[in-house]
């Protein structure tokens, strides 16, 4: 598929990608979504085992921007999200106790499912891998309007021509963490009442979820996130750490039975550790945007948002 000169080209169908072609389409401006995966969704992922879904990337998400909010309601008029808890519990060396926070909201059928049918108003091309950025800007040698990178800034990085140093400088600035995300299916439900727990002062978990009240079938399946290190010792050979991740899950929640089956999904590149200054996005004079959650909070709502704004920025360049 080549590239229309006068058409933006947005490279990674997660939701800040998905979110800035959406405003380039409404404003008019000719737009092609490139997906190297399979599907869409970025780390708003989820696996089917058996045929029902499993949340292997974020693992909920909050809604405080006015716009987020409404956009969540929209969701939640078509049957696609619900508003799973507000509060969580913390587990520590002291035992573990109830946290109360922001309504969480969760998707019965997959965060990805918010994703795909955000992208309903936008030409998505899956597996389509785009190889090199270059001034101009051209996108894999052919010529465009304007190229949206929506994607972890190491990631970025390998796709930018050096030359092009104003977009080099702010995707190398970027400091990101690993996770293994674990789906731990049990032939019962046998632990304690919690919908989700933050996991402290432990060497493997961060966090464990109840993906069947997270979803609202009751299934017996928990997932589980890791340590940034533990996940860095196993991210050549993630389905090694099946074992450990399954047994500290069944000793922090006194699990007698043990796990059916343990899937293991690597995120090499889970979480920004350090925000971009500034901006909710990058755009510079070369035509080369940036757009993530490495641009505010780690946060679903953060990601949206930079994709947004750049769409806009990008559209009021072009229009």
């Amino acid at each position: 598929m080549s590239v229309d000169p006068s058409r933006v080209v947005v490279v990674g169908a997660g939701i800040a990608g998905v979110a800035c072609a959406v405003e380039l389409t409404r404003a008019g401006v000719p737009v092609q979504v490139r997906e190297r995966g399979h599907v869409c969704g970025g780390r708003m992922a989820s696996k089917r085992f058996e045929g029902r879904p499993a949340d292997i990337g974020a693992a909920y998400f909050t809604a405080s921007d006015p716009d987020f909010a409404a956009l969540v309601e929209r969701w939640r008029a078509a049957g696609l999200v619900r508003e799973w808890t507000d509060t969580f519990q913390a587990h520590d060396r002291t035992g573990r106790r109830d946290v109360p926070g922001p309504m969480r909201f969760a998707a019965p059928r997959g965060l990805r499912s918010l994703v795909e049918h955000l992208a309903g108003e936008v030409p998505v091309t899956v597996d389509r891998l785009v190889l090199g950025v270059e001034p101009g800007p051209t996108v894999d040698g052919e010529s465009c309007a304007a190229v949206a990178l929506a994607m972890p800034g190491p990631q970025a990085a390998l796709l930018l021509n050096p030359d092009l140093t104003a977009a080099t400088q702010v995707v190398q600035a970027q400091r990101w963490s690993p996770t293994l995300a674990a789906v731990l299916r049990f032939p019962t439900r046998r632990w304690p009442d919690f919908r989700g727990a933050f996991v402290n002062d432990h060497p493997v978990l961060t966090l464990v979820c109840d993906d069947g009240d997270r979803r609202g079938d009751g299934a017996p399946v928990l997932v589980a996130h890791t340590l940034p290190e533990f996940a860095a010792g196993h991210l050549a050979q993630p389905t090694g750490a099946g074992p450990a991740i399954e047994q500290a899950v069944r000793d922090l929640l006194g699990l007698p039975e043990q796990a059916v089956n343990v899937h293991v999904h690597r995120w090499t590149y889970a979480k920004p550790t350090s925000a971009a200054a500034g901006d909710t996005h990058h755009l510079d004079a070369d035509g080369i945007g940036l757009a993530g959650d490495a641009f505010g909070k780690p946060r679903v709502q953060s990601a949206w948002r930079s994709g947004r704004d750049l769409g806009r920025a990008i559209a009021a360049r072009l229009t």
